[in-house]
């Protein structure tokens, strides 16, 4: 996979894993937007009634933003370690994307959160999937002749 290919890839993932930790960071400030109360948004989030309070919403933030950080780093400089981290973002957006399936047919039909698991959560998820595997795909180029050994690339006669 060439460079460009994984910046493509990794440029849609990183921004909208960095507009998630955005809003977790916001909600952390007591705010509800864009629901009337921490009910109706723990309803529209989650599908169930759950605390949106700093200690749950921070480190889900901090975990977005490393994501994010990961994946760019691999798009630009990539390395086993940062190739892995790539792996586990895939692997949780895809375990997200196959709740979220198992949701639609679970669910009430009638919720916020049913309309927007089916619309935008899940198939989200999925397409972030991909993306991320594409990223996580994407290798150093082979080095070869002068290079590899650590030799100048220009001979001096």
């Amino acid at each position: 996979m060439s460079d460009r290919t994984a910046r493509r890839a990794a440029a849609p993932l990183a921004t909208v894993l960095t507009a998630d930790a955005l809003l977790h960071l916001f909600w952390a400030t007591g705010s509800t937007w864009p629901a009337a109360d921490e009910k109706s948004l723990s309803h529209a989030v989650l599908g169930v009634e759950a605390p949106f309070t700093p200690p749950v919403l921070l480190p889900l933030a901090a975990l977005l933003l490393t994501a994010s950080g990961i994946v760019v780093a691999q798009s630009v400089r990539p390395g086993r370690l940062l190739r892995l981290g790539t792996f586990a973002v895939a692997a949780g957006l895809s375990l997200r994307a196959l709740a979220g399936v198992y949701w639609v047919f679970a669910q009430d039909t009638s919720t916020v959160f049913h309309r927007l698991n089916l619309t935008l959560y899940t198939p989200l998820c999925a397409l972030l999937c991909v993306a991320a595997l594409h990223v996580a795909r994407h290798r150093r180029p082979a080095v070869s002749g002068f290079a590899a050994r650590g030799e100048d690339a220009v001979r001096v006669r």
